[in-house]
């Protein structure tokens, strides 16, 4: 019974499978995928909240990434009581705690990751220099980036081939989250690599209003 069984039935959201796989080899819920994370991880890469509620039955003990990432507040909390300077740690995929609660929309946690000193302004460390505030804005979570910045968040940082949030917020057509990032100096003039601006993502996508906006 492989780890790559499990992968792909998780890919495919296949509960019954997953369930069977895991009855006969628990251990399997704590393996390494072939992509460097747990299974619990990749179900939440994957956006399979029912995966990632049948896998969280089969570990007994969460990361604090895993925790964080899979919004199981109680062990966030837990955990950062008793190792309080892992709040900005780096999960092996790169990402940070906060990171990883923006990027899945896990709210709760975000806003206590922070307010036990999370650093808002802590990009990841793999290369694709991805910003809390930009994971918030790829997953469309407004509540989330405006947390972040109440509490002092760069609007306009930068990932990996130069993308900003408001990049982000164009081309998701995301309208409050625009708004909300123009309101607080987000510059509608910074280029991605190949030279695109956020009105060029809007209106790649059909979002002619926004992109209007935009200029």
């Amino acid at each position: 019974m492989s780890v790559e069984l499990l992968e792909e039935y998780i890919a495919s959201g296949d509960l019954e499978k997953i369930t069977a796989l895991l009855e006969q080899n628990p251990a399997l819920a704590k393996a390494k995928t072939s992509q460097g994370v747990s299974p619990l991880m990749l179900s939440c890469y994957y956006k399979k909240p029912d995966v990632t509620a049948l896998i969280l039955k089969y570990v007994d003990e969460l990361s604090l990434f895993e925790a964080s990432a899979a919004g199981k507040f109680d062990v966030v909390a837990h955990l950062l009581y008793i190792h309080p300077d892992a709040v900005d740690d780096f999960a092996d995929d790169g990402f940070t705690p906060l990171g990883l609660a923006c990027y899945f929309g896990q709210f709760e946690v975000a806003r206590y990751l922070v307010l036990k000193g999370a650093d808002v302004n802590l990009p990841s460390n793999n290369g694709f220099h991805v910003f809390p505030i930009h994971s918030a804005a790829a997953g469309n979570y407004t509540d989330i980036a405006r947390m972040l910045i109440d509490n002092g968040a760069n609007v306009n940082v930068r990932q990996q081939a130069g993308a900003t949030p408001l990049h982000s917020a164009a081309q998701n057509g995301n309208l409050d989250l625009l708004i909300l990032l123009l309101e607080h100096g987000a510059e509608t003039d910074v280029r991605m690599e190949g030279g695109k601006l956020p009105s060029d993502m809007a209106r790649e996508k059909g979002f002619a209003e926004i992109a209007e906006i935009l200029g």
